[in-house]
């Protein structure tokens, strides 16, 4: 599994080519020749870039879900409505396709952030919001997610 580390601002072209910073792509160097699969976000308005292997972890867990009960079914439709799949070219570019530029409202100017074992593409100012909206409460969200149960009482 690899785990990235670091928050790039890019700029994507008209033709929705992004140049991956040095730093970022030194990181994806171990998974480069396998591609990767890119699909817009379960929660928030960006996109994903999985490495083919977590993706294909991913989906072994998911093709246990029984396909004849019809949420699971509804839900594995929806979380794979737009996947592509996707390579970093020669001159270290990934190219996003145009329908998820649309879905993710990616302009110009883009951010890539790590998140763990996946790569995150917002539009910036998307990106800028959502971080901004969430700054008061993530305190209590670190405490509520990571906080587990303080069995050293004082």
């Amino acid at each position: 599994m690899v785990n990235f580390i670091g928050t790039y601002d890019c700029k994507a072209d008209t033709k929705g080519r992004v140049a991956l910073p040095v730093a970022l792509k030194n990181q994806l160097t171990p998974v480069l020749q396998d591609g990767f699969v890119l699909k817009r976000s379960v929660f928030q308005p960006c996109l994903e870039l999985y490495p083919m292997k977590e993706w294909e972890g991913l989906m072994e867990k998911m093709n246990k879900l029984n396909r004849f009960v019809k949420k699971n079914n509804d839900f594995i439709r929806r979380f794979t409505a737009g996947v592509k799949v996707v390579e970093v070219d020669a001159a270290g570019r990934l190219l996003i396709p145009k329908n998820l530029i649309d879905i993710a409202g990616i302009k110009k100017e883009i951010v890539l952030s790590s998140a763990i074992n996946i790569v995150e593409i917002w539009d910036k100012e998307r990106y800028e919001g959502v971080i901004e909206n969430t700054a008061d409460d993530f305190a209590a969200l670190a405490e509520e997610v990571m906080g587990g149960g303080d069995d050293d009482v004082s």
